[in-house]
Protein backbone atom coordinates (compact mmCIF):
# COMPACT_ATOMS: atom_id res chain seq x y z
CA UNK A 1 0.00 0.00 0.00
CA UNK A 2 1.35 3.76 -0.78
CA UNK A 3 0.83 6.15 1.74
CA UNK A 4 -0.04 9.86 0.32
CA UNK A 5 0.26 13.68 1.34
CA UNK A 6 -2.28 15.26 -0.60
CA UNK A 7 -0.96 19.56 -0.19
CA UNK A 8 -3.99 21.76 -1.90
CA UNK A 9 -6.62 18.32 -1.67
CA UNK A 10 -9.39 21.02 -2.42
CA UNK A 11 -8.03 22.60 -5.54
CA UNK A 12 -8.37 20.83 -9.16
CA UNK A 13 -5.76 18.42 -8.44
CA UNK A 14 -6.14 17.84 -4.90
CA UNK A 15 -9.99 16.48 -6.02
CA UNK A 16 -8.77 15.05 -8.74
CA UNK A 17 -6.24 13.10 -6.95
CA UNK A 18 -8.53 11.64 -4.10
CA UNK A 19 -10.80 10.61 -7.10
CA UNK A 20 -7.83 8.20 -8.04
CA UNK A 21 -7.86 6.83 -4.41
CA UNK A 22 -11.35 5.58 -4.64
CA UNK A 23 -10.48 3.76 -7.25
CA UNK A 24 -7.60 2.68 -5.78
CA UNK A 25 -7.66 0.17 -2.57
CA UNK A 26 -3.61 0.12 -2.51
CA UNK A 27 -3.10 3.77 -1.90
CA UNK A 28 -3.80 5.45 1.36
CA UNK A 29 -4.26 8.96 2.64
CA UNK A 30 -2.39 10.12 5.44
CA UNK A 31 -2.62 13.66 5.30
CA UNK A 32 -4.37 16.68 3.27
CA UNK A 33 -3.68 20.38 3.57
CA UNK A 34 -5.82 23.05 2.29
CA UNK A 35 -6.08 26.57 2.35
CA UNK A 36 -9.20 27.84 3.85
CA UNK A 37 -11.83 25.86 2.14
CA UNK A 38 -12.46 23.35 4.88
CA UNK A 39 -16.40 22.47 4.35
CA UNK A 40 -15.20 20.29 1.44
CA UNK A 41 -12.31 19.12 3.37
CA UNK A 42 -14.12 17.87 6.34
CA UNK A 43 -15.74 15.72 3.79
CA UNK A 44 -12.25 14.55 2.14
CA UNK A 45 -11.40 14.16 6.01
CA UNK A 46 -14.33 11.63 6.56
CA UNK A 47 -13.87 9.88 3.79
CA UNK A 48 -9.91 9.40 3.90
CA UNK A 49 -9.23 9.30 7.64
CA UNK A 50 -6.07 10.85 7.31
CA UNK A 51 -3.88 10.85 10.70
CA UNK A 52 -3.26 14.87 9.93
CA UNK A 53 -4.92 17.89 8.33
CA UNK A 54 -3.58 21.19 7.74
CA UNK A 55 -6.21 24.36 6.97
CA UNK A 56 -3.65 27.26 6.41
CA UNK A 57 -5.61 29.74 7.44
CA UNK A 58 -5.40 29.87 11.01
CA UNK A 59 -9.06 30.91 12.00
CA UNK A 60 -10.46 28.18 10.07
CA UNK A 61 -8.41 25.33 11.49
CA UNK A 62 -9.65 26.21 14.86
CA UNK A 63 -13.08 25.54 13.28
CA UNK A 64 -12.00 22.77 11.87
CA UNK A 65 -10.38 21.44 14.58
CA UNK A 66 -14.10 21.62 16.73
CA UNK A 67 -15.98 20.26 13.70
CA UNK A 68 -13.57 16.99 13.88
CA UNK A 69 -13.54 16.50 17.65
CA UNK A 70 -15.02 13.59 16.80
CA UNK A 71 -12.48 11.64 15.20
CA UNK A 72 -8.59 11.08 15.91
CA UNK A 73 -7.15 13.07 13.16
CA UNK A 74 -4.46 15.68 13.98
CA UNK A 75 -5.41 19.79 12.83
CA UNK A 76 -2.13 21.80 12.74
CA UNK A 77 -2.43 25.30 10.84
CA UNK A 78 -0.08 27.67 8.63
CA UNK A 79 3.11 27.18 6.73
CA UNK A 80 4.41 25.30 10.40
CA UNK A 81 1.24 23.06 9.57
CA UNK A 82 1.96 22.90 5.93
CA UNK A 83 5.51 21.54 6.93
CA UNK A 84 4.08 18.87 9.11
CA UNK A 85 1.85 17.32 6.19
CA UNK A 86 4.65 17.41 3.35
CA UNK A 87 7.47 16.06 6.01
CA UNK A 88 4.69 13.61 7.56
CA UNK A 89 6.21 10.17 8.78
CA UNK A 90 3.62 8.10 7.39
CA UNK A 91 3.45 9.20 4.18
CA UNK A 92 5.49 7.73 0.72
CA UNK A 93 4.53 10.10 -1.73
CA UNK A 94 3.59 13.98 -1.49
CA UNK A 95 1.31 15.22 -4.23
CA UNK A 96 2.28 18.78 -4.47
CA UNK A 97 -0.98 20.53 -5.55
CA UNK A 98 -1.07 24.12 -4.08
CA UNK A 99 -1.06 26.99 -6.10
CA UNK A 100 1.31 29.70 -6.43
CA UNK A 101 4.86 29.92 -4.69
CA UNK A 102 3.64 29.15 -1.04
CA UNK A 103 4.93 25.37 -2.73
CA UNK A 104 7.85 25.70 -2.79
CA UNK A 105 9.01 25.77 0.73
CA UNK A 106 6.98 22.70 1.35
CA UNK A 107 8.30 20.84 -1.37
CA UNK A 108 11.51 21.45 -0.04
CA UNK A 109 11.44 20.34 2.82
CA UNK A 110 9.79 16.80 1.36
CA UNK A 111 12.79 16.42 -0.30
CA UNK A 112 15.17 16.80 2.55
CA UNK A 113 12.51 14.44 3.85
CA UNK A 114 12.79 11.79 1.73
CA UNK A 115 9.68 11.44 0.20
CA UNK A 116 8.75 11.54 -3.54
CA UNK A 117 7.58 14.41 -5.26
CA UNK A 118 4.44 14.17 -7.46
CA UNK A 119 4.97 17.76 -8.79
CA UNK A 120 1.73 19.83 -9.90
CA UNK A 121 3.10 23.35 -8.47
CA UNK A 122 4.30 24.64 -11.47
CA UNK A 123 6.11 27.40 -9.40
CA UNK A 124 7.98 25.36 -7.71
CA UNK A 125 10.66 24.22 -10.68
CA UNK A 126 9.99 27.91 -12.71
CA UNK A 127 11.64 29.83 -9.78
CA UNK A 128 13.18 27.74 -7.56
CA UNK A 129 14.49 24.65 -10.13
CA UNK A 130 18.24 25.99 -9.05
CA UNK A 131 17.62 24.61 -5.40
CA UNK A 132 14.94 21.66 -6.18
CA UNK A 133 17.21 19.61 -9.03
CA UNK A 134 20.15 19.47 -6.77
CA UNK A 135 17.91 18.38 -3.88
CA UNK A 136 16.23 15.88 -5.75
CA UNK A 137 19.71 14.42 -7.37
CA UNK A 138 21.92 14.55 -3.52
CA UNK A 139 18.47 12.77 -1.71
CA UNK A 140 17.79 10.09 -4.46
CA UNK A 141 13.50 10.47 -4.48
CA UNK A 142 11.69 10.64 -7.75
CA UNK A 143 10.15 13.61 -8.91
CA UNK A 144 7.42 13.05 -10.84
CA UNK A 145 5.63 14.88 -13.21
CA UNK A 146 1.75 15.85 -12.91
CA UNK A 147 0.89 18.03 -16.03
CA UNK A 148 -0.68 16.66 -18.36
CA UNK A 149 2.17 17.46 -21.20
CA UNK A 150 5.16 17.31 -18.66
CA UNK A 151 3.57 13.37 -17.71
CA UNK A 152 3.56 12.80 -21.73
CA UNK A 153 7.45 14.36 -22.09
CA UNK A 154 8.45 12.17 -19.35
CA UNK A 155 6.45 8.69 -20.63
CA UNK A 156 8.10 10.06 -24.38
CA UNK A 157 12.03 10.11 -22.72
CA UNK A 158 11.34 6.68 -20.73
CA UNK A 159 13.98 4.12 -22.19
CA UNK A 160 15.47 6.72 -24.14
CA UNK A 161 19.18 8.53 -23.96
CA UNK A 162 19.65 12.14 -23.06
CA UNK A 163 21.39 13.01 -25.76
CA UNK A 164 19.59 11.74 -28.31
CA UNK A 165 17.24 14.25 -27.76
CA UNK A 166 16.88 16.85 -30.55
CA UNK A 167 13.74 19.08 -29.09
CA UNK A 168 10.44 18.97 -26.62
CA UNK A 169 7.65 19.88 -28.43
CA UNK A 170 5.12 21.03 -26.31
CA UNK A 171 1.69 21.28 -27.14
CA UNK A 172 -1.32 23.80 -26.12
CA UNK A 173 -4.88 23.77 -26.60
CA UNK A 174 -4.89 27.38 -27.46
CA UNK A 175 -7.39 28.27 -24.78
CA UNK A 176 -10.93 29.80 -25.36
CA UNK A 177 -9.02 33.05 -27.38
CA UNK A 178 -7.50 31.07 -29.90
CA UNK A 179 -7.24 32.83 -33.14
CA UNK A 180 -8.43 36.15 -31.47
CA UNK A 181 -6.72 39.73 -32.27
CA UNK A 182 -5.77 42.36 -29.57
CA UNK A 183 -9.00 44.41 -30.21
CA UNK A 184 -11.34 41.47 -29.43
CA UNK A 185 -9.49 40.83 -26.18
CA UNK A 186 -10.43 44.46 -24.56
CA UNK A 187 -13.48 43.29 -23.07
CA UNK A 188 -12.92 40.36 -22.09
CA UNK A 189 -14.66 39.51 -18.76
CA UNK A 190 -13.65 36.49 -16.39
CA UNK A 191 -16.24 34.22 -17.07
CA UNK A 192 -14.83 34.32 -20.91
CA UNK A 193 -11.85 33.41 -19.76
CA UNK A 194 -12.67 30.57 -18.03
CA UNK A 195 -14.31 28.80 -20.42
CA UNK A 196 -11.78 26.32 -21.51
CA UNK A 197 -12.89 24.58 -24.23
CA UNK A 198 -10.77 21.10 -23.37
CA UNK A 199 -10.06 21.01 -19.63
CA UNK A 200 -11.52 21.01 -16.15
CA UNK A 201 -9.23 22.92 -14.25
CA UNK A 202 -8.59 25.24 -11.18
CA UNK A 203 -9.16 29.34 -12.05
CA UNK A 204 -5.75 30.68 -12.22
CA UNK A 205 -4.37 27.62 -14.63
CA UNK A 206 -7.27 28.80 -16.65
CA UNK A 207 -6.80 31.81 -17.05
CA UNK A 208 -2.54 31.36 -17.57
CA UNK A 209 -3.81 29.30 -20.31
CA UNK A 210 -6.22 31.89 -21.91
CA UNK A 211 -2.88 33.93 -22.13
CA UNK A 212 -0.84 30.95 -22.75
CA UNK A 213 1.39 32.26 -20.09
CA UNK A 214 1.05 29.04 -18.65
CA UNK A 215 2.96 27.39 -22.16
CA UNK A 216 5.53 29.84 -20.98
CA UNK A 217 5.76 28.45 -17.39
CA UNK A 218 5.89 24.98 -18.51
CA UNK A 219 8.65 25.99 -21.15
CA UNK A 220 11.17 26.90 -18.04
CA UNK A 221 9.49 23.60 -16.11
CA UNK A 222 10.34 21.46 -18.93
CA UNK A 223 13.99 22.85 -19.10
CA UNK A 224 14.40 21.81 -15.40
CA UNK A 225 12.78 18.64 -15.35
CA UNK A 226 14.31 17.22 -18.53
CA UNK A 227 18.00 18.91 -18.84
CA UNK A 228 17.07 20.94 -22.32
CA UNK A 229 17.44 24.78 -22.87
CA UNK A 230 14.86 26.90 -23.05
CA UNK A 231 15.56 27.11 -27.00
CA UNK A 232 14.83 23.75 -27.65
CA UNK A 233 11.58 23.41 -26.51
CA UNK A 234 8.83 23.77 -28.87
CA UNK A 235 5.51 25.16 -28.56
CA UNK A 236 2.44 24.15 -30.79
CA UNK A 237 -0.95 24.82 -30.84
CA UNK A 238 -3.13 21.26 -31.21
CA UNK A 239 -6.44 22.44 -30.38
CA UNK A 240 -7.65 18.69 -29.65
CA UNK A 241 -5.63 18.33 -26.74
CA UNK A 242 -5.12 14.82 -28.24
CA UNK A 243 -1.53 14.98 -28.31
CA UNK A 244 -0.85 15.67 -24.75
CA UNK A 245 3.30 16.75 -25.76
CA UNK A 246 6.33 14.88 -27.92
CA UNK A 247 9.98 13.99 -27.90
CA UNK A 248 12.01 14.51 -31.24
CA UNK A 249 15.29 13.06 -31.50
CA UNK A 250 18.23 13.06 -33.34
CA UNK A 251 17.57 10.75 -36.02
CA UNK A 252 14.24 12.51 -36.51
CA UNK A 253 12.17 10.06 -34.91
CA UNK A 254 9.17 11.64 -32.87
CA UNK A 255 7.85 9.57 -29.83
CA UNK A 256 4.14 11.23 -28.67
CA UNK A 257 2.00 10.71 -25.64
CA UNK A 258 -1.73 10.84 -26.56
CA UNK A 259 -4.81 10.54 -24.19
CA UNK A 260 -8.02 12.19 -23.45
CA UNK A 261 -7.68 15.32 -21.92
CA UNK A 262 -8.41 14.17 -18.25
CA UNK A 263 -6.24 14.93 -15.60
CA UNK A 264 -6.60 11.80 -13.74
CA UNK A 265 -4.42 10.06 -16.17
CA UNK A 266 -0.76 12.10 -15.43
CA UNK A 267 -1.54 11.68 -11.58
CA UNK A 268 -2.85 8.43 -11.62
CA UNK A 269 0.68 7.81 -13.86
CA UNK A 270 2.33 9.80 -11.30
CA UNK A 271 1.22 7.76 -7.93
CA UNK A 272 1.85 4.41 -9.37
CA UNK A 273 4.80 4.59 -11.45
CA UNK A 274 6.91 2.87 -12.80
CA UNK A 275 3.63 0.68 -13.06
CA UNK A 276 0.55 1.53 -15.55
CA UNK A 277 -3.07 0.29 -13.93
CA UNK A 278 -6.90 0.10 -14.72
CA UNK A 279 -8.51 3.55 -15.28
CA UNK A 280 -12.21 3.77 -15.84
CA UNK A 281 -12.29 6.95 -17.88
CA UNK A 282 -13.03 7.28 -21.83
CA UNK A 283 -10.81 6.52 -24.01
CA UNK A 284 -9.85 8.21 -27.62
CA UNK A 285 -11.84 7.12 -30.18
CA UNK A 286 -9.90 7.45 -33.61
CA UNK A 287 -12.60 7.41 -35.78
CA UNK A 288 -15.06 9.82 -34.22
CA UNK A 289 -11.79 12.67 -33.76
CA UNK A 290 -11.40 12.04 -37.45
CA UNK A 291 -8.24 14.40 -37.45
CA UNK A 292 -5.53 16.41 -35.67
CA UNK A 293 -4.72 19.73 -36.26
CA UNK A 294 -1.69 21.57 -35.90
CA UNK A 295 -0.78 25.80 -35.73
CA UNK A 296 2.00 27.89 -34.54
CA UNK A 297 0.90 29.97 -31.30
CA UNK A 298 0.14 33.65 -31.92
CA UNK A 299 2.70 35.09 -29.79
CA UNK A 300 2.17 38.90 -31.18
CA UNK A 301 -1.16 38.90 -29.58
CA UNK A 302 -0.56 36.04 -26.47
CA UNK A 303 3.11 37.51 -26.11
CA UNK A 304 2.97 36.24 -22.82
CA UNK A 305 4.52 33.12 -24.25
CA UNK A 306 7.41 35.08 -25.56
CA UNK A 307 7.78 36.68 -22.06
CA UNK A 308 8.29 32.87 -20.62
CA UNK A 309 10.52 32.13 -23.48
CA UNK A 310 12.59 35.66 -22.49
CA UNK A 311 12.71 34.86 -18.71
CA UNK A 312 14.14 31.30 -19.29
CA UNK A 313 16.59 32.81 -21.31
CA UNK A 314 17.70 34.79 -18.94
CA UNK A 315 17.07 32.35 -15.92
CA UNK A 316 18.66 33.34 -12.23
CA UNK A 317 15.48 35.41 -10.42
CA UNK A 318 13.66 35.86 -14.06
CA UNK A 319 11.10 34.18 -14.10
CA UNK A 320 10.15 34.74 -10.24
CA UNK A 321 9.46 37.75 -11.72
CA UNK A 322 7.82 36.70 -14.43
CA UNK A 323 5.82 33.70 -12.44
CA UNK A 324 5.08 36.93 -9.68
CA UNK A 325 3.62 39.66 -11.45
CA UNK A 326 1.35 37.17 -13.65
CA UNK A 327 0.13 35.77 -10.07
CA UNK A 328 -0.42 39.05 -8.95
CA UNK A 329 -2.44 40.41 -12.43
CA UNK A 330 -4.01 37.47 -13.05
CA UNK A 331 -5.78 37.75 -9.20
CA UNK A 332 -6.89 41.27 -10.46
CA UNK A 333 -8.32 40.65 -13.48
CA UNK A 334 -10.79 37.84 -11.85
CA UNK A 335 -11.66 40.32 -8.81
CA UNK A 336 -11.92 42.68 -12.36
CA UNK A 337 -9.73 45.52 -11.05
CA UNK A 338 -7.50 45.11 -14.46
CA UNK A 339 -8.34 44.46 -17.65
CA UNK A 340 -7.20 40.93 -20.08
CA UNK A 341 -4.49 42.66 -21.53
CA UNK A 342 -3.26 44.07 -19.55
CA UNK A 343 -1.89 40.48 -17.51
CA UNK A 344 1.45 40.23 -19.83
CA UNK A 345 1.51 44.43 -20.04
CA UNK A 346 1.94 44.12 -16.32
CA UNK A 347 4.46 41.15 -16.87
CA UNK A 348 6.78 43.15 -19.27
CA UNK A 349 6.70 46.12 -17.09
CA UNK A 350 7.97 43.91 -13.85
CA UNK A 351 10.40 41.93 -15.84
CA UNK A 352 11.93 45.37 -17.36
CA UNK A 353 12.20 46.78 -13.89
CA UNK A 354 13.78 43.85 -12.18
CA UNK A 355 17.42 43.88 -11.61
CA UNK A 356 18.76 40.01 -11.95
CA UNK A 357 20.35 37.78 -9.18
CA UNK A 358 22.17 35.25 -11.20
CA UNK A 359 22.15 32.38 -8.72
CA UNK A 360 18.94 33.13 -6.07
CA UNK A 361 18.76 31.74 -2.41
CA UNK A 362 15.29 30.99 -1.28
CA UNK A 363 15.11 33.97 0.63
CA UNK A 364 16.41 35.96 -2.57
CA UNK A 365 13.51 33.88 -4.23
CA UNK A 366 10.95 35.10 -1.68
CA UNK A 367 11.79 38.88 -1.49
CA UNK A 368 11.88 39.18 -5.53
CA UNK A 369 8.57 37.32 -5.32
CA UNK A 370 7.46 40.27 -2.86
CA UNK A 371 9.57 43.20 -4.16
CA UNK A 372 7.48 42.45 -7.80
CA UNK A 373 4.34 42.14 -5.85
CA UNK A 374 5.48 45.65 -4.57
CA UNK A 375 6.23 47.05 -8.33
CA UNK A 376 3.22 45.87 -9.98
CA UNK A 377 1.23 46.88 -7.30
CA UNK A 378 2.21 50.37 -7.86
CA UNK A 379 2.12 50.01 -11.63
CA UNK A 380 -1.33 48.94 -11.81
CA UNK A 381 -2.35 52.03 -9.97
CA UNK A 382 -0.49 54.55 -12.37
CA UNK A 383 -1.99 53.44 -15.61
Amino acid sequence: MKKIAVLGSTGSIGTQTLDIVREHRELKITALAAGSNIDLLEKQVREFLPSLVCVYNEEKAAKLRENLKDLSTKVVAGMDGLLACATQAEAETVVAAIVGMIGILPTIEAIKAGKDIALANKETLVTAGNLIMPLIKEKKVSLLPVDSEHSAIFQSLHGEKKEDVHKIILTASGGPFRGKKPAELENVRPKDALKHPNWVMGQKLTIDSATLVNKGLEVMEAAWLFGVPVDRIQVVVHPQSVIHSMVEYRDGSIIAQLGVPDMRLPIQYALFYPDRTSFPGERVDFIKLGQLTFEEPDVDTFYGLKLGYRAGRIGGSMPTVYNAANEWAVAAFLQEKIAFPDIPAIIKEAMNHHQLIQNPSLNEILNTEQETYDFVRRFAKSV
